[in-house]
């Protein structure tokens, strides 16, 4: 039975890394749910056990936000935003400021995911119009939006399930990691400004970008939604997962948009990966794989719960099989408020390296390419590498001094 999980799990991860299952068209979220199918057909788990492996309260927060996202989509406020940013009058690096600031901050309210794909088309059109080469804008863009996404125990699927399954305060966490997330943002900004100093200008027709129109009453209520689950998340001694389901339930009272709409905004192929993996990595703690691969690595002379060899495991796997997956993986041996903030800010911040580092970076990339702009690799890495070096140091000195005062503090 061992060796049938190890198996199982060794494919699963495999699509985790390239993305698919060779010699098939099945993407990330397809091997996952296909691996917990697997594990249930093989008689390692039954349906009851794999519905209870399953953890409900970040499923939920995941799918609520999601929800109120999507009435902000569906109310034209992502393209207001975007063509408010590309239509202001500022110089190039305050105009790539403003962009960063502004996908940082809605990041680390909404899921980042859907930030990049509602802004990315906008923000094309605008610069273009303008006479701007839209890469360094699109390419800060995608940096920003994971940079802010690790403000916050909602910013993105990591950092919401490291949030539900530790129990971390809402408040706490968030004044914890704003300190090392904003000087990191204005370390990439410095970075791309630098990078694109002759480079700023493209003199190309721009192509009109897809766009919803704006709405105002849909708007102001997907914004005054938003604020409500803010103030639960703050305030309220409510479970985060209650307060974003009974938001997103207000999105669904609606006299003029059908409930269809609103779920066919509602990524269903993160849920479905969520699903899968948290199946997948139970029955590979059920059987015991787990521990053995932690002791394996001990073995190694790598000490997993180190500080330093943490940071480093989840930098590495985050690039290797993506964040959502290397966190799954992590938190087991990551028992502490601090490790849990260190494995919160490596995950998201490792997802500017490469261009597939995060679905962010891919949006962007695909959303771009529709309009004839193309990121590659390359232009990406080249911004991509010294952000996350940037970054990576900023985060890791945050976290030593915290380190320090928590130990000065004990003794």
């Amino acid at each position: 039975m061992q060796n049938f999980v190890l198996a199982v799990f060794v494919v699963v991860y495999l699509g985790m890394i390239i993305g698919h299952l060779p010699g098939l068209v099945v993407n990330r979220a397809g091997v996952a749910v296909l691996g917990a199918v697997a594990l249930l057909a093989g008689g390692v788990l039954d349906s009851a056990q794999a519905w209870a492996s399953v953890d409900m309260p970040t499923m939920s927060l995941l799918f609520g936000l999601m929800l109120v996202s999507a009435q902000l989509r569906l109310g034209g406020f992502y393209t207001l935003l975007a063509r408010r940013i590309a239509g202001a009058e500022l110089s190039p690096p305050g105009l790539l400021l403003l962009v960063m600031l502004s996908g940082a901050g809605l990041s680390a309210l909404l899921v980042n995911d859907i930030v990049c794909l509602a802004l990315t088309p906008i923000l094309v059109e605008g610069t273009l119009r303008r006479g701007l080469n839209p890469m360094p804008f699109l390419l800060g863009l995608a940096c920003a939006s994971n940079i802010g996404s690790a403000a916050t125990l909602i910013g993105n699927p990591q950092n919401m399930l490291i949030g539900q399954v530790g129990g971390l305060p809402f408040t706490p966490f968030m004044l914890d990691a704003l300190p090392p997330v904003l000087a990191s943002l204005f370390a990439a900004w410095g970075i791309i400004v630098w990078l694109s100093r002759c480079d700023w200008t493209l003199e190309r027709q721009a192509t009109p970008a897809p766009a919803v129109e704006f709405r105002l009453w849909p708007t102001l209520k997907g914004c005054l939604l938003m604020s409500a689950a803010l103030v639960g998340f703050l305030f309220l001694n409510v479970p985060r997962e209650v307060v974003a389901l009974t938001v997103g339930g207000f999105v669904l009272l609606s006299r003029r948009t059908e409930s269809q709409v609103v779920f066919g905004l509602v990524d269903w192929q993160l849920l479905l990966l969520f699903l899968g993996l948290f199946v997948v990595n139970h029955a590979v703690a059920q059987v015991g794989l787990l521990a053995q691969m932690f002791d394996g690595i001990r073995w190694l002379g790598i000490a997993v719960e180190h500080p330093a060899w943490l940071f480093a495991l989840t930098a590495a796997l985050s690039n290797i099989i993506s964040n959502v997956p290397a966190v799954m993986l992590l938190l087991p041996v990551s028992p502490t408020p601090q490790d849990k903030l260190l494995l919160a800010l490596v995950s998201t911040l490792a997802g500017n390296l490469f261009l597939l580092g995060s679905i962010a970076n891919l949006i962007v990339a695909e959303q771009a390419a529709r309009q004839g702009v193309f990121i590659t690799w390359r232009k990406h890495l080249r911004v991509g590498l010294p952000v996350t070096l940037a970054s990576f140091a900023i985060a890791g000195l945050w976290l030593w001094l915290r380190w320090e005062h928590l130990l000065v503090a004990a003794g």
